[in-house]
């Protein structure tokens, strides 16, 4: 979906930052001061029936502030960039004929730069061969052979994805393959497009003990809330672990536990590493990103207004606000 001449320019709001760092409060916040709707930048969030397991926001905690991609798929259906592009910017031409600010809200840094800079994943992907041959391969052999084969041609985007992250892995090699380009290569190439809105991008971030500290309590609170019944009923709805929706943090794990490959103890111990990996690599991400705006909470007092307060400054001087 092209940008008209009068979709460009028009005002965008980012907040991201690592998991569990804050940024759903000051998102509700944030859209109550500026007449924003919010849009989740998040890739399990937008499933129905995985509300525990992705932290997803509530109806209450909402305050009244609409919400888009939230609880859109069905756990069954694929998820990716380029669904999640389509679907972003039909929800911000929505949002712009309301006469209110899009602002999107999430941790998943490419979804982010997949619709601020309007990258063109116009691909052939008409011969699906080669991406049936990975998956099989992944299948009998195990996700890290396939994670070798990209290290071996593409070892820069082997530091940003996750060697059982088998989609984004099985999308490099594809590439690479199609089209004889790295796919760090290409990403660098994009990642210098020229934004066509007027956009604002704070990344929140936290001293990492604290973001551990808070991965550790969340991951606890999952736990009391139900996340063994809720992917015990995903289980038994007719998920697999080939399925995108369950390749996330938190449900691979306890579906390895349902399935008797961990004990429960193990299952925990995991999600909270690779959550702590995960926080990790998204801070790489933020950092590589260009015209980024960093919020140290650090910086601000514990309530939060101070974070809120100076990002309606930066809002206005960007003349993203009266």
């Amino acid at each position: 979906m092209e940008l008209t001449k009068q979709e460009a320019d028009r005002p965008l709001v980012i907040l991201t930052g690592p998991t569990a760092v804050g940024k759903t409060a000051l998102s509700i916040a944030l859209a109550k001061a500026i007449n924003g709707e919010i849009i989740s930048a998040d890739s399990m969030q937008v499933y129905r029936h995985m509300d525990i397991g992705s932290a997803k926001i509530k109806t209450e905690e909402m305050a009244g502030v609409p919400h888009h991609l939230i609880d859109v798929l069905e756990p069954t259906e694929a998820f990716n960039v380029v669904v999640f592009q389509k679907l972003a910017k039909e929800a911000m031409k929505e949002i712009y004929e309301r006469g209110c600010i899009p602002i999107l809200v999430g941790g998943t840094g490419f979804y982010i730069q997949a619709v601020l800079y309007d990258i063109d994943f116009t691909e052939n992907d008409e011969d699906a061969s080669l991406r049936s041959e990975l998956e099989g391969l992944a299948r009998r052999e195990g996700p890290e052979i396939l994670y070798e084969k990209l290290k071996a041609v593409d070892p820069d985007a082997c530091k940003s994805i996750h060697a059982h992250n088998v989609k984004r892995v099985i999308r490099a090699l594809e590439f690479y393959e199609k089209t004889g380009q790295r796919i760090s290569e290409h990403n660098e190439i994009q990642r210098q497009n020229i934004s066509p809105y007027r956009f604002a991008y704070f990344v929140l971030n936290d001293r990492r003990e604290e973001i551990y500290k808070r991965i550790d309590i969340r991951v606890d609170q999952m736990m009391a809330a139900g996340l063994v019944e809720e992917v015990r009923q995903l289980k038994g709805m007719g998920c697999t672990k080939d399925m995108v929706s369950m390749q996330g943090l938190g449900y691979k794990e306890i579906l390895r536990y349902l399935e008797g490959e961990l004990t429960l103890e193990e299952a925990i111990y995991l999600i909270k590493r690779d959550t702590r990996h995960f926080a990790k690599r998204q801070l790489t991400w933020f950092r590589r990103e260009k015209d980024v705006i960093w919020m140290e909470k650090g910086n601000f007092d514990q309530c939060g207004q101070n974070v809120l307060d100076q990002m309606q400054e930066i809002l206005r001087d960007k003349t993203i606000i009266l």
